[in-house]
C-alpha cells in the first residue's frame, strides 16, 4: 500500500530526528553543531599553501592555508569523506588560525578531538588524518618560504 503524503512527511520526519539524534550522541553538543553548520569549507583566494592527504580508511582530507606575518590568517578544509572527517577538517583549520608554522606542528590529532569534545572511537582516525593534511600543507609553505 503506498504512503499518503501525511504518512510520507512524518517518516521522513522520524529518519530526519533519528539522524540528528544520532549525530548528537556521536559527537556532543560541539560536533553536533559544527556538523548542521559546517565553517572552513569555502576555499581561499591566493593561499599559500595547500595539501590533499588519503587514508586508509578511503577518506581524503585537505588543508589550505594563507599566512600573514608568518600566522595563519586564514585556513580552510575540504573532503570526501564521512562527517567524522567532515568535523576533523574543520577543527584543524579553525584550529590553525592565528599559529606560527612552530605551533602548527605541534598539533595533534588529540588537540582536535579535545576541540570537538565527543567523537567516536572508531573514527579517531580521521583526527590523524586531517593533522597529516594540516602538516603537509604547511611543508608546502616552509618550501616555498625556504627559496
Amino acid at each position: 500500500m503506498p504512503l499518503t503524503d501525511d504518512a510520507f512527511e512524518a517518516l521522513v520526519q522520524q529518519l530526519q530526528q533519528q539522524s540528528f539524534t544520532d549525530a548528537f550522541n556521536a559527537y556532543g553538543e560541539k560536533g553536533f553543531e559544527r556538523w548542521r553548520n559546517p565553517r572552513f569549507n569555502k576555499p581561499i583566494d591566493g593561499a599559500d599553501c595547500s595539501s590533499m592527504v588519503s587514508g586508509s580508511c578511503g577518506d581524503s582530507i585537505g588543508l589550505s592555508l594563507k599566512f600573514r606575518d608568518n600566522r595563519v590568517e586564514q585556513a580552510s578544509y575540504r573532503t570526501d569523506g564521512c562527517a567524522s572527517s567532515q568535523l576533523c577538517g574543520s577543527f584543524t583549520a579553525e584550529l590553525a588560525i592565528g599559529r606560527t608554522p612552530e605551533e602548527l606542528l605541534a598539533l595533534t590529532a588529540n588537540d582536535v578531538l579535545t576541540a570537538i569534545g565527543c567523537f567516536p572511537r572508531e573514527d579517531r582516525h580521521c583526527a590523524t588524518l586531517a593533522i597529516q593534511a594540516l602538516h603537509q600543507a604547511l611543508k608546502g609553505y616552509q618550501q616555498r618560504s625556504d627559496h
